[in-house]
């Protein structure tokens, strides 16, 4: 069960909740305004106190609304982090799929794909380290849909790193790993990363794609190691 759809609360719109990113991009649209607040001050506290410290009094206390409150719009405090962690990961792939090229040479592909998935985690900074490191209060049915999701860029990256390497000589292993890698670099810059300091999104989406590529040379045409 996902947060209840529901219009504006009657009486006007909640305080906003401003993150240093782009947030407004990350909630389904059909979602309430009043929800959508609560999931922005979510994504504030559980990143700064993670998910077992932050009560929902702090939750609505931002929105200027009882502890109560909360639970018109989603069942339980789990319940807002698996909408938080659900909808990160939905908007990562969207940007990821979006940006690769119907066709084109695999270093493209690959160039396109590791630069989307950082620049996301970028601008999405904060929303992305609570999607990365709250997964454990996950309910399992909700973990086993988040699992789902991250097998998605798994496949991308996979795919991508093995038609660069040449997937016919490369071992299977070695492919695994270096997409792996790859994925673990994009994900990491949200433990450190900070919009308005020097790397923008975009020059550390180029940097990371040109490091991506240079690392496939340790693996191009490496031949199984059971051959």
């Amino acid at each position: 069960m996902v947060a209840k759809r529901r219009g504006p609360r009657r009486g006007g719109n909640p305080p906003l909740v401003r993150l240093d990113e782009p947030s407004d991009k990350l909630w389904d649209a059909d979602l309430s305004d009043v929800a959508k607040a609560l999931l922005g001050s979510a994504v504030l506290c559980f990143a700064e106190k993670g998910f077992q410290a932050t009560t929902t009094r702090d939750i609505t206390a931002k929105v200027g609304l009882t502890p109560g409150a909360l639970y018109v719009h989603f069942a339980t405090k789990e319940e807002v982090l698996f909408e938080i962690v659900r909808s990160g990961h939905l908007r990562a792939l969207e940007a990821l799929r979006a940006a690769l090229p119907a066709d084109g040479d695999p270093e493209t592909c690959l160039r396109r794909a590791v630069a989307a998935f950082v620049e996301w985690h970028a601008e999405h900074h904060t929303a992305a380290r609570v999607c990365q490191n709250e997964l454990t209060p996950l309910s399992p049915e909700h973990y086993a849909e988040i699992r789902e999701l991250r097998a998605q860029f798994n496949t991308i990256f996979r795919d991508a790193v093995r038609r660069i390497v040449d997937g016919a000589t490369a071992d299977p292993d070695d492919v695994s790993r270096l997409a792996r890698s790859i994925l673990s670099l994009g994900v990491d810059l949200v433990r450190w990363y900070r919009l308005g300091g020097t790397d923008t999104p975009a020059s550390l989406g180029a940097f990371y794609a040109d490091l991506a590529v240079h690392m496939t040379a340790a693996v191009r045409n490496r031949r199984p190691t059971s051959a």
